[in-house]
């Protein structure tokens, strides 16, 4: 496992982002897409249907986008059989291993800030207001009690991940000033990287 100061030893072209609920996935996914030229999938809105209703078809979109060359997304819906399509292609996984008083307060402000102004995120959907959030402690309708619930899921599952998937290049970021340093770093590297030489059929 390489840590933020460990060079990539490779320029990977699949990638998962791992962490809990409140990490930063999607944003650093977004960032990392457009550092390395990857396409974005943001799984989320692959599984949400209208009104937060599961989409049938969900496992056939992941397997679509598992199977092209190019691809960034976050490293969830495990429990419904991710692993088994996503995980053997990735070439990299960045674990963001924040604190907890990181993510607890990442989440609060992003929850809170899409529930006041009722932000659109995929397929229609939007935020519960406030006060459905806080008249439930179940972590199926709370997402602060799904943070909790789901706290230690990475640490746990991570020895299992390397025994199944050695192929996969794993980096443990455990703090957002390291994951700002290690983006520099892939920013400055793919700044300076020779051009990819083109095909003579194009």
């Amino acid at each position: 496992m390489l840590s933020a100061d460990d060079p990539l030893p490779f320029q990977p072209e699949r990638v998962l982002i791992a962490g809990v609920t409140g990490s930063g996935k999607t944003t650093l996914a977004r960032r990392l897409a457009e550092i390395w030229a990857l396409e974005h999938i943001e799984i989320d809105s692959l599984f949400h249907g209208p009104d937060w209703t599961p989409r049938p078809g969900f496992l056939d979109d992941v397997r679509a986008f598992a199977a092209t060359d190019r691809w960034i997304t976050e490293w969830q819906y495990t429990s419904k059989g991710t692993d088994d399509i996503m995980t053997p292609r990735a070439q990299l996984a960045l674990w963001l291993d924040y604190p907890y008083r990181v993510v607890r307060s990442r989440l609060i402000r992003r929850t809170l800030g899409r529930s006041i102004l009722r932000t659109e995120m995929y397929n229609g959907n939007v935020e519960k207001p406030v006060w459905k959030l806080l008249a439930t402690r179940e972590p199926e309708e709370n997402i602060l009690a799904w943070q909790t619930k789901t706290l230690g899921y990475w640490t746990a599952k991570m020895p299992d991940v390397r025994e199944r998937f050695p192929h996969l290049t794993i980096v443990r970021l455990t703090h957002p000033r390291e994951t700002e340093r290690w983006l520099r770093a892939q920013a400055e590297g793919a700044s300076t990287a020779p051009p990819k030489r083109r095909s003579r059929d194009t």
